[in-house]
């Protein structure tokens, strides 16, 4: 998780977003597409979506239905 929260430190520096989704998908059955360890840091902004329930599989639109 340290590589982690150092991309944080240099999001939150760069960008100051009001939070993150932090997701890893562990396997094809989670959806996994490539096979090595990769972490999906993405940003969030207060009304960036008018329902941020779900979180990282909402967070796209238009893919939210999978």
């Amino acid at each position: 998780m340290e590589p982690v929260r150092e991309g944080k430190e240099f999001l939150d520096g760069k960008y100051s977003p009001d939070g993150y989704n932090v997701g890893i998908n562990d396997g094809v059955p989670a959806g996994q597409m490539v096979m090595h360890l990769h972490t999906h840091v993405i940003l969030r902004y207060s009304g960036d979506m008018a329902d941020p329930k779900g979180g990282v599989r909402r967070v796209v639109p238009g893919k939210r239905k999978y």
